[in-house]
């Protein structure tokens, strides 16, 4: 099957009810997102898909032919960091990071749709997230000043 991940076109040999997750990781080599749950609530394997951030460790590979998937690693331009990315660094919005490309995704996915989202539509928006360091806060602040 042909997948379009990052701009790229890539031709992948593997079952369609593989995990996405298991796809780009594996087959791929693009490991910025992350192995969490399993049982896509935790936001750490969390992707761009047709521009909605979705959760590719439920997500069969099959499903995503004919459509644009982005990860961590498509988010930055000519050597410049997504706005986002910029922010979560400004920020120190992350303590062990294992959570922060799956947070990106949901926050790009938020301010693409909403570029100057409320504190309460951040929270919102950002609830599928799970950070075991607790950097909510930092995280809010961040997508804020974007």
């Amino acid at each position: 099957m042909k997948l379009h991940i990052n701009g790229n076109e890539y031709d992948i040999d593997t079952p369609e009810n593989t995990s996405l997750l298991d796809v780009l990781r594996i087959h791929l080599k693009l490991t910025g997102s992350k192995y969490g749950c399993g049982e896509g609530i935790c936001g750490a394997c969390r992707v761009l898909i047709d521009g909605h951030a979705t959760a590719s460790c439920i997500t069969p590979v099959g499903s995503v032919q004919h459509k644009e998937v982005v990860t961590i690693e498509g988010l930055a331009k000519d050597g410049r960091l997504h706005p986002v990315q910029q922010a979560f660094l400004d920020e120190d919005a992350f303590q062990c990071a294992y959570c922060t490309s799956g947070m990106i995704i949901s926050a790009v996915a938020l301010t693409n749709k909403n570029p100057k989202p409320s504190r309460q539509e951040i929270i919102d928006a950002m609830q599928i997230n799970i950070c075991r360091c607790c950097a909510y806060p930092r995280i809010i602040e961040a997508i804020s000043n974007v």
